[in-house]
């Protein structure tokens, strides 16, 4: 669909009994997803497209302002809502988009319900359950940047740090493989969903994975964030995993690179809204394999800025890129020898109002499916945040730690 059609899109949302397994209803290889303890959306094929070739957040606008909407729920994920994926860096080969499905099936607090959206001279799309195809397994191995390679760029990124270039800079590394011809990439999703269902499980452009980290939740006109910048592998055992909780919390490297990342966000949020303010320590978050700082920040809209409109004030946010910002990024393109495409760039959706759940793309991997007799191509991605005293071995650790969830779940 080209601009000149805006004006086709009709919208139409229903409430309906509930539905257990919504993962059935989207596609086998080209899931669009959107979960976090059990609740979400699924999405089914492409009423729309958008792309980085145009300006999203105000193409949008003018998607939102020409859609004919009937959506007498008024919850958030009813109505016009469109998944999107954008690209870590603009100078990214992969383009950033947002995909408008033709159908939609979500539930949230206990309410489901179906969403149709189509051209006006379009049919009305129905619900289609697509069984679930065999199991699958995926091996990964060294991508452009091997283990000695990742010790060499963290070396590189100290040198700029003692060298005044950045206080801090976030080093990704990246593991290949394929899938097998024809994968159902919903099972990797329900793996990712299950075993860690404190995150949101996603699936948007042949993106997938499970991110701990919430960019920004805008509903309301209330806007709020969750910062996690400082990790810790679980320990074996509760005495060891209480140690390691506690090592964290009092850790001065983990506290610094925290602090850069909470400072981060906030200065980006300031000139949209009013009422800010994050919590004054941080927080240690436990997931099934690593220990977080965390702290959660909120505040009100004070202008009319979308959920896209501050997903681009935020990102990149110290905590996937480094301080300066822009510094860090430059630093980032010439230490990693591979393009991040959407990893660690905003993944989520956005309705007609603006509102909208955008976390950080990270515990991820990126499938291209081509021809259904072809293997599926993949890239798996995890990075950590260098500092000043950052030990190039341990930053290598962490990366191990971070590739767990998605190496666990294709294996």
């Amino acid at each position: 669909m080209t601009r000149s059609d805006l004006s086709a899109l009709l919208v139409e949302t229903r409430e309906i009994d509930p539905i257990e397994d919504l993962l059935a209803y989207t596609d086998a290889t080209h899931p669009l997803v959107w979960q976090r303890r059990g609740e979400g959306m699924v999405g089914f094929g492409a009423a729309l497209t958008l792309t980085a070739e145009d300006d999203i957040a105000a193409t949008w606008r003018e998607v939102a302002a020409a859609a004919v909407v009937d959506d007498p729920l008024h919850i958030p994920g009813t109505g016009l809502v469109g998944f999107g994926a954008l690209a870590f860096d603009p100078r990214s080969s992969r383009a950033s988009s947002i995909v408008v499905p033709e159908l939609i099936l979500g539930r949230r607090h206990g309410r489901s319900w179906i969403t149709t959206i189509r051209t006006a001279d379009g049919p009305v799309p129905r619900p289609q359950v697509t069984p679930y195809g065999t199991h699958w397994s995926a091996t990964l191995g060294p991508g452009a940047l091997t283990p000695a390679g990742y010790v060499a760029a963290v070396r590189g990124g100290l040198e700029a740090i003692s060298a005044g270039e950045v206080s801090k800079v976030v080093l990704a590394r990246d593991l290949v493989g394929t899938a097998p011809a024809g994968a159902d990439l919903r099972r990797l999703v329900r793996a990712l969903a299950s075993g860690y269902p404190d995150t949101w499980a996603f699936a948007v452009d042949g993106l997938i994975g499970a991110s701990p980290e919430t960019l920004i939740t805008v509903e309301g006109g209330v806007v709020t964030a969750r910062v996690l910048a400082g990790t810790a592998a679980r320990g074996a055992d509760p005495d060891a995993d209480t140690a390691a909780s506690l090592a964290l919390a009092t850790s001065p490297k983990d506290q610094d690179e925290h602090q850069f990342a909470v400072r981060s966000v906030l200065a980006s949020l300031r000139p949209h809204t009013s009422a800010l303010r994050a919590s004054e320590q941080p927080f240690t978050l436990k997931l099934p394999n690593v220990w977080h700082l965390a702290t959660d920040v909120e505040g009100r809209l004070s202008d009319a800025a979308s959920a896209l409109d501050l997903v681009a004030a935020l990102h990149p946010t110290a905590a996937v890129a480094g301080t300066p910002t822009p510094r860090a990024r430059e630093l980032i393109r010439r230490l990693e020898p591979f393009d991040r495409g959407r990893y660690a760039g905003p993944v989520g959706w956005i309705d007609a109002a603006g509102s909208g759940e955008w976390a950080i793309a990270l515990r991820c991997a990126q499938f291209d499916p081509g021809a259904s007799e072809d293997p599926i191509p993949l890239t798996a991605y995890a990075g950590a945040g260098i500092v000043a005293g950052s030990d190039p071995e341990s930053e290598l650790l962490e990366t191990r730690v971070k590739f767990r969830p998605i190496v666990d779940a294709l294996a």
